[in-house]
Formats: structure tokens, C-alpha cells, sequence
């Protein structure tokens, strides 16, 4: 059995668990010195032009590290961590990317929190160092005698020991609270500019849900005019033949009509692939899962389909499912008709709040969004459920597209 007071033992542990977060803000810090430095080169690159195309790319690493550092802050605060929505910054022309950098405000905030951080990470972590030796020479000696005391206190009156922090280790926490706190509430958007980003984001998936829903529509008219309403009239034209060919021609007014059950059974193929377009019949008789498998059976290229959690339990949302089935089909359409990959894979992974789709190939990349490969049609479809769009193809390959959608199930 240790001979160590309890409530020594349990100040230094609950010192070691803060001292570690101030610890490793140490390194973090100078990680944030340099990035200060090179945050400050790319804007005096780019404002010289020649540096345009480097800044989307730090915007990129800032964001990472800002990341980083609020999901450490908040698991020492003991709060949910929820991803920062950042506006995308891949698949568009430069001088959007660099447009939509230079008014995030969450860029802006990400940037001045590096010179506070590498200032404060490295006065905090060495005055943690400097409080070890202190504290537990100083707790050391008290808590043990407070210890005994507490025992003997409780032995004569029945009541248990008080819990006991200790007087200096327990600066520990109080200095990592502290640098969670500001970390938290520098990089963290309030409420007011939230909302406001927030009410953004809705006007902008509005307005490209409308767009998308409108470009349906004029699909679905486009379809059924061009294809089951033009067989439709060939259809009637050829029974109107064959009723006015049956009294004098019987075996003509028979060829007329052998073409008419031709054409009508062509109008009903046109109009189940119109259907389908809709909503598939696949996803409503065999869930996400069966119908994602269909298509991937159905591409020329290999596809490997790897599904975790949308078999079991409750189904997803029908908009949900349908959301994600379009999203795959326009992704293996485009990896079949336009990368030249070899192989692809397609995994789904459903968590109690989140639907994660990933699709990707081996193919020569540099997927467009402004190409017309349907990218577009992705970010917006995925945008008006509230979910998030990533799109990396670099020329040479691989792509990669990963949505993510919110299902709260």
C-alpha cells in the first residue's frame, strides 16, 4: 500500500493532467510564432500579385492548426467540439478562393490568435514548470499534515476528510483552464457574428436549392418531352393507322399495331428512367445500402462498396437517402465516364448525428467544378440539407469526395 497522502496523490495527478495541455501549448506556440511570420509573407506576396496563389494554401494550414488547438481547448473545458464551417476553397477559380480568404472572418480571427499564442502558450507552459518544484515541495509538506489532521477529525467525529487541492499544484489547472478559456473564446465566432455567418450560409444553400430544383424541373420537362411525350404521339399516330388500315389492310393495320406496342413499351422505359431520376424505386425497396451496392455493380470500373451502420436499426430520412444515392451515382458516373481510374471506392459510415460519404478513384484527377461534371449539382444538392461538400482532385490524381450530411438519428 502507498505510503503517499491521498490528497498529495490526487493533486498530482490532477496537476500532471493540466500540466500536459500547458506542455504541449508550448510547442504549439512556436509553431504560432512561425506561422505569424509566414501568415504576414503571404500577404505581402500577394499583395505583389505573385504570391496570389500561395495564400489560399495558408489559409488552408491556418485553418488545420486553429482546428487543432479548439478541439484540445474545448476537450480540457469538457464542451461538445463542433467543427468551424469554413467556406470552401477548393474547385473554384483563384480569384474567388483568394476572395473568399480575405472576407472569412474566421480567417482573420485564426490569424491574430498566432501572435497571442505563441506570446502566452510559452509564458504559461514554463511557468507550469516553474510551479512543479515549488508546489510540491510547499503541498508536499502542508498536505501531509493537513492530511493527518483531516484523518483524525474524521476518526473522533465520523465525518469523511475534506477533499484537499493543495495551495500551489493546483495552479496547474487554474493556468490551463485559463489558456482553454481565451483559445476557446479567440477562436470561437460570437454569437452575434455567428448568426450572422449562419444566415449567410442558409441564404446561399437556399438560393442554390432553388437553382438545383429549378434545373431539375427543366430536366424532368426536357426528359419528357423529348423522349416518352415524342413516343407517346408516335404512338397514337400509329394506332390512328392501323384503325383506318384495319377494315381494308388487316395485316397492315397488324404491322401498325405490333409498332405501337413497340412504342408504347418504349414510352414506358422512358418514362420509369424519368422515375428514377425522381426518386429511384431501388432506394425505396432496398435502402441505401442495396442501392448504393446496385450501382456499384452497374460501373465499368471496380468499385469497392464499404457500408458501416446504415444496415442496422432505423432508415435514414428519405431525403437523406436520396440526397447521398444521387451523390454516388453522379460521382461512379463521373469516375466512369471522365478520370480513366482503374478502380474506385465508395464508404458510408452513419454515426448517431452525421452521414459520411466518401467516393474516390485512381484516376488522372483535376475534376472542375465549372466543367459541368456535375460538382456543382453536388455541393448545391448536399448545401440545402445542411450538410458539407469536400473536393480534392489534384491534376494527376486521386479524387476524393466526402459529404458529410447532419441525420440526428
Amino acid at each position: 500500500m502507498s505510503t503517499t497522502p491521498a490528497p498529495l496523490t490526487v493533486a498530482i495527478r490532477r496537476s500532471w493532467d493540466a500540466s500536459r495541455y500547458l506542455f504541449i501549448g508550448v510547442p504549439v506556440a512556436l509553431l504560432a510564432y512561425v506561422g505569424t511570420f509566414l501568415v504576414v509573407a503571404a500577404l505581402m506576396f500577394a499583395a505583389v500579385i505573385i504570391g496570389l496563389p500561395a495564400l489560399p494554401e495558408a489559409a488552408k494550414m491556418l485553418r488545420r492548426f486553429a482546428e487543432f488547438e479548439r478541439r484540445r481547448a474545448a476537450a480540457r473545458l469538457g464542451v461538445p467540439f463542433t467543427p468551424t464551417p469554413y467556406p470552401p476553397l477548393d474547385g473554384a477559380e483563384l480569384s474567388e478562393r483568394v476572395r473568399r480568404v480575405l472576407t472569412d472572418p474566421t480567417v482573420w480571427r485564426d490569424a491574430l490568435w498566432l501572435p497571442i499564442q505563441a506570446l502566452m502558450g510559452n509564458v504559461l507552459g514554463y511557468l507550469a514548470m516553474v510551479l512543479w518544484p515549488v508546489g510540491l515541495l510547499v503541498d508536499g509538506a502542508a498536505l501531509s499534515v493537513v492530511h493527518l489532521l483531516d484523518r483524525r477529525a474524521a476518526d473522533e467525529y465520523g465525518a469523511p476528510p475534506p477533499a484537499r487541492q493543495g495551495w500551489m499544484l493546483r495552479w496547474h489547472c487554474v493556468l490551463a483552464d485559463l489558456s482553454a478559456s481565451w483559445t476557446r473564446s479567440l477562436l470561437t465566432s460570437s454569437p452575434s457574428t455567428a448568426l450572422a455567418d449562419r444566415i449567410a450560409q442558409l441564404t446561399e444553400s437556399r438560393a442554390g436549392a432553388v437553382e438545383a430544383h429549378g434545373a431539375e424541373l427543366r430536366r424532368i420537362e426536357r426528359d419528357l418531352h423529348d423522349g416518352a411525350q415524342a413516343r407517346i404521339v408516335a404512338l397514337s399516330m400509329r394506332i390512328g393507322l392501323a384503325k383506318q388500315l384495319l377494315d381494308r389492310d388487316p395485316a397492315a393495320a397488324r404491322i401498325r399495331l405490333d409498332e405501337a406496342q413497340d412504342g408504347a413499351e418504349a414510352a414506358l422505359a422512358e418514362l420509369r428512367h424519368v422515375v428514377r431520376g425522381i426518386h429511384p424505386p431501388v432506394l425505396t425497396d432496398r435502402g441505401l445500402a442495396g442501392a448504393v451496392r446496385a450501382l456499384a455493380a452497374d460501373v465499368g470500373v471496380p468499385v469497392t462498396a464499404e457500408i458501416d451502420g446504415v444496415e442496422d436499426g432505423r432508415r435514414l430520412p428519405a431525403a437523406l437517402e436520396a440526397a447521398a444515392y444521387f451523390v454516388i451515382a453522379e460521382a461512379l458516373t463521373n469516375i466512369s465516364k471522365h478520370s480513366g481510374a482503374t478502380a474506385a471506392t465508395v464508404r458510408i459510415d452513419r454515426t448517431p448525428c452525421t452521414l459520411r460519404v466518401a467516393i474516390g478513384d485512381d484516376g488522372h484527377g483535376g475534376a472542375d467544378e465549372r466543367a459541368g461534371s456535375g460538382l456543382v449539382g453536388i455541393r448545391r444538392r448536399i448545401a440545402a440539407l445542411d450538410g458539407t461538400t469536400r473536393i480534392n482532385s489534384p491534376t494527376g490524381g486521386p479524387t476524393h469526395i466526402e459529404v458529410e450530411l447532419p441525420c440526428g438519428s
